[in-house]
């Protein structure tokens, strides 16, 4: 068995990150070979004579195989800004099929029963002129589980999120209400609203 589940957001800082090792960590003590990919990182730091994206140095130590960074993170931008441009500016090129080919290859030569994708800001955020991260999760044929981050104005993010994952007619798992803001006003009543509007199943709190 090897089941890909991709993590997408509402948006940037949503707590993709977060939900991912949660994710791998709770798959590796149900006794699971999991490995978590960061295919694209944006806003890297210069470490060990190499652009790392802490992202997906979290990812990669909540995985219980072990990658090189290479090939957790293949596609690391310094600036923190969107991938397509950061990627331009270095004149690299990104797309569905670049980054298909590289998970395939790391899943035939790391296999395990799961493997776990993060997406890069939201839903929707371009890859290049013509192809986004809604692309690349149908192209990988994986589970969609939407992060939303509980905070004023979420409702509309999630529902829009949600709307656009269930038009892409991908397998929509579920979502995460991760409570970034743990003071928000009406916290559980802006939950209660999103369990009853949005289609699949609410996975977990955190």
């Amino acid at each position: 068995m090897n089941k890909r589940i991709f993590i997408t957001g509402t948006d940037t800082d949503c707590g993709k990150t977060f939900y991912t090792c949660h994710l791998a960590k709770s798959l590796s003590a149900q006794g699971f070979k999991v490995k978590a990919l960061k295919p694209i990182a944006s806003g890297a730091e210069f470490i060990e004579n190499q652009f790392k994206s802490h992202d997906a140095l979290q990812v990669s130590a909540a995985s219980n195989i072990t990658l090189p960074y290479e090939l957790t993170n293949p596609f690391c931008f310094e600036p923190p800004i969107a991938p397509h441009i950061a990627a331009n500016e270095v004149g690299e090129a990104l797309s569905v099929n670049k980054i298909v080919q590289h998970i395939n290859m790391v899943d035939h030569e790391y296999p395990s029963d799961y493997t776990i994708i993060e997406g890069v800001g939201g839903w929707l955020v371009p890859l290049n002129e013509t192809e986004n991260i809604a692309d690349l999760a149908d192209a990988l044929n994986a589970d969609v589980r939407l992060v939303v981050g509980m905070k004023l104005g979420c409702i509309n993010h999630a529902l829009l999120s949600a709307e656009s994952i269930k038009a892409r007619g991908v397998a929509f798992e579920g979502w995460i209400a991760n409570c970034i803001e743990p003071d928000m006003l009406c916290l559980q009543e802006n939950i209660s609203t999103l369990t009853g509007l949005i289609f699949a199943p609410l996975l977990e709190i955190m």
